[in-house]
């Protein structure tokens, strides 16, 4: 599991509604410390005895107690090897302690967890070129933040270079740098205020170019799917379960 942003009941909701178990969940990794990706983290951790991957950085500035044994660091670029699961994390560009993504491997098959970003930077773009699959942050439309009534200090933050990607940045890295085998694109961290589900999904949809374009939801989970490559047997079961504060 990739952050831990909504309590642990509405997790186990969610996911028995898909059909899944928090007891089939073998490890969490933390990407920040900001409360919509850390909420429901201690509670989950510590009733299903799960080990968090976060960093120094991040478990201090998110003032979090967790106990010794359930704590293991990463670092940038250094696979960590979970059951068939090899999860990378890099470096990217977000108003946090020590903010990373993830890259998380099965067999050939390779999925990206790209949300929080400020802007793309090298490390998003050598990443995302690699994914047959991506959740890749829409954050916010322009012109529905310009117009919208948050305070001129938090449009700042959000627009500054270390807060969220707008839908035009987003689609600017799809259609830049989608691998010709990414067969699905899962919009994610969209603003409740600021961006409309339909508006982003109609403008990436134009330019799918053979990829399905699904726009994760922040109220309910979004549906399995196994996403395979071109003469590749494994599969990677994916369900979204992110949700977002702006």
């Amino acid at each position: 599991m990739v952050d831990a942003g909504i309590s642990c009941r509405e997790t186990e909701t969610r996911m028995a509604r898909l059909g899944l178990s928090m007891r089939k969940v073998k490890a969490i990794f933390i990407s920040h410390e900001h409360s919509d990706h850390i909420r429901g983290l201690t509670v989950l951790a510590k009733k299903y005895r799960l080990p968090v991957y976060i960093t120094a950085l991040t478990m201090y500035h998110g003032g979090l107690r967790l106990d010794d044994e359930l704590v293991s660091a990463f670092i940038a670029e250094q696979p960590v090897h979970i059951g068939n699961l090899l999860i990378t994390p890099f470096i990217k560009l977000h108003d946090a302690a020590h903010p990373h993504s993830f890259t998380i491997a099965c067999g050939d098959i390779k999925v990206g967890v790209f949300t929080d970003l400020g802007a793309v930077c090298e490390n998003l773009v050598h990443h995302f070129q690699q994914c047959h699959a991506a959740f890749l942050e829409a954050n916010y439309d322009e012109e529905l933040l310009e117009r919208g009534n948050y305070p001129y200090h938090l449009k700042r933050r959000i627009r500054g270079g270390k807060g969220h990607l707008s839908n035009k940045q987003a689609l600017t890295l799809f259609m830049d740098y989608k691998p010709a085998y990414m067969s699905h694109l899962f919009l994610s961290h969209l603003s409740k205020d600021n961006n409309d589900p339909a508006l982003v999904h109609n403008l990436f949809n134009t330019h799918a170019r053979g990829a399905e374009i699904v726009v994760a939801s922040r109220y309910h989970e979004t549906a399995v799917y196994h996403i395979s490559g071109a003469n590749i047997k494994a599969y990677a079961p994916l369900a979204s379960l992110q949700t977002s504060l702006f």
